[in-house]
This record gives C-alpha cells, structure tokens and sequence, in this order.
C-alpha cells in the first residue's frame, strides 16, 4: 500500500514514516515543505529505506501536489502539514491561515481530481486529518471533551485547526472523499522540536537559564506520549471508519508547573544540577493571551470500537523523553525556545 504524510518530517510525522518504514511493507511518501522545524536528520535515516521517498513541496501548491499524486497514486494520505505553535499564531496569524486552512483546502481539492482519475481502487481510498483538541476552547474543572463537543477555538492557532476539520467534514459530505478525523491532546516525547513546553524546560533547565511559566501555572494539559499516539493513528487507518471522528488522549492530566516540577525532579535523577536545584529555575511570566485553562479528552469511542489504549504512563514516558534530550544535546540547542 502507498501511504502519502503531508508534514512527515514534523514531530509526529517522522514518528509515523519511521514506524510505517520499519514495522510494515507498506511504502512511505512524505512531502513536507521543509520548514524550520522539519527534522533532516530523519529525513537522512529515511532515504536509505528503499520503499520511501520524498517530496519537498508546499500543501498551498495545487500543481506540485497533483503531479506528486499521480506519480506514486496514495492509496491513503494522512494530512499532518500544519503551523502548530500557539504563540506564534498570536504574533503572526497570516502563515496559519496559509498552511492550515488553505493547505488543507488545496490538499482536499488535489484528493478530489485524483478520485476522479481512479476507478476500481476508489473505494480503498482513504483521507485521515489529524487535528487537535484546541478547537473545542477550554474546560472548567470538571468534564472532558467528546466527539459531539462544540467547537470554540480561542487562538488563531485552534481557529486555523477548527476551520480545517470544517473543511474536510464538507469535502467529505459534499463530494464523497472518504475521510477519518481525530482530535488529540498535547503530544510528547523524542525528537519535539524545542519550542514547546517539556523540552523548553529541559533545555533552560541544562543552560541553568529560567524555566519560564505562564501566569501561575495552572493550566491544565492532558499529556499524549507521541509513539502511543502513532499506535492510535495506525489503528484508525486499518480499522477505516469512514467519515468517524475520534479523540486521542494519554489520559494524564497535570498543570503547567506540575510538569516543571516533574521534569525538574527526573532532570536531577538523570544528570544532576551543578549549582543548586533545577526547580529553583522555575519563573513565572506574564499570561498568554487567551490561554485556555484546561484541556481533557474522552477516549471511550476509540476504546469501544477501535480497541485502543494508551499505554505510556507519563512518568515512565517523561524518563524517556528527558533521556533522550540529555543524550542529543545538539538536538535540543538548535533554534531558540519561544512557547511555555
């Protein structure tokens, strides 16, 4: 089977072309634009993989994704492409409205022609768009969001995001493209491009420089280990439920400063701090604007039909992650950190 990942060098993309090139036969393409947080060394790795091949190419370009289409003829395409830092879409709005609503509707239009160039095989055809729980807005203390929540995005971020699952709901409805949609919760793990919150923290932490925290830091975030959330999206793909949508959770829910301190703490099993205590580190800064409070996820449907669990506790998941950031140092150095 030809599976095609728009965004596969991004942090769950390359996670899923590496699980895709060496758990299965299946051949991987990935295009992915190459921006600032695609992972080349990956990208490296995967070439000497003989079923992989990659194309650099904008999802906004019409063109370049209809040649690449009918070139390699996915069989399905798991849409991950997308500007996906929140402090970003505040400063800037303009390239998440680019990529993540006109991408989307460019990529949902090439999926439409390529339907029309097939004949028998139009049945195994299958679109997954992989979008988050931010669309939802924020919870109180109590609940957790379901399948059939409203969407109330708060961020230019979630508003690109919400528009997108909009998108591809009325691409499906309205022209027949076979599609799965899933919404998930904070991912972690190896190999995040360090600008999100657990690896600014372990990477202030190592430079002895402060660990900024947002308002109080108590914001609530249900925590994904990335490698469980690659084990869901396979299962979806195989379990083709079309036209379905499903939330993706680690089931782990801890604040802001919970997890500093949690980092903080296994930072200091791992390679103790030089001059005092990481913790000491912690700062608080100014609040984001619009920072939701809490977010939470019900994964009953996914459990009930699809037969998936998490499986990564998050401390055992968090040892991991710190290990590996403390064994690539020149990974987690690169760029600057910019979200907490």
């Amino acid at each position: 089977m030809v599976i095609l990942i728009t965004g596969g060098l991004g942090f769950i993309g390359a996670h899923l072309c590496e699980y895709l090139l060496t758990r299965t036969d299946n051949t991987v393409i990935c295009v992915d634009k190459m921006t600032y947080c695609a992972n080349k060394a990956k990208l490296e790795e995967f070439q000497t993989y003989e079923k992989f091949q990659f194309f650099k190419a904008d999802i906004c370009d019409f063109h370049a994704l209809e040649q690449i289409f009918l070139q390699v003829k996915p069989v399905k395409v798991v849409h991950m492409a997308a500007e996906s830092h929140v402090d970003k879409s505040i400063a800037n709005a303009s390239h998440f409205i680019q990529s993540n609503i006109n991408g989307t509707y460019t990529l949902l239009e090439v999926c439409r022609t390529y339907l029309g160039t097939l004949q028998e095989d139009k049945s195994k055809f299958l679109f997954y768009h992989l979008s988050t729980d931010e669309v939802f807005g924020a919870l109180g203390d109590e609940g957790s969001f379901t399948e059939v929540s409203a969407y109330n995005p708060q961020s230019p971020y979630s508003a690109s995001k919400a528009s997108s699952d909009h998108l591809v709901r009325a691409w499906g409805n309205t022209f027949g493209i076979p599609f799965i949609l899933s919404n998930c919760s904070n991912n972690y793990g190896p190999c995040q491009y360090p600008e999100k919150l657990i690896p600014v923290i372990i990477r202030n932490a190592l430079r002895g420089k402060p660990i900024p925290i947002y308002g109080a830091g108590q914001n609530i975030r249900d925590w994904l280990y990335v490698e469980d959330h690659i084990t869901a999206i396979i299962s979806l793909l195989e379990a083709e439920k079309i036209g379905e949508t499903y939330l993706i959770g680690g089931g782990s829910e801890v604040t802001n400063l919970e997890m500093a301190y949690k980092i903080c703490e296994f930072l200091e099993q791992i390679e103790p701090c030089r001059d005092g205590q990481y913790k000491d580190l912690i700062h608080y800064v100014e609040d984001r604007p619009g920072h939701d409070y809490r977010y939470s996820v019900d994964t009953d449907k996914i459990r009930a039909e699809i037969g998936w669990a998490p499986s990564t506790p998050l401390d055992a998941g968090l040892r991991r992650t710190i290990k590996w950031y403390v064994n690539n140092k020149d990974f987690l150095f690169q760029g600057e950190p910019l979200e907490a």
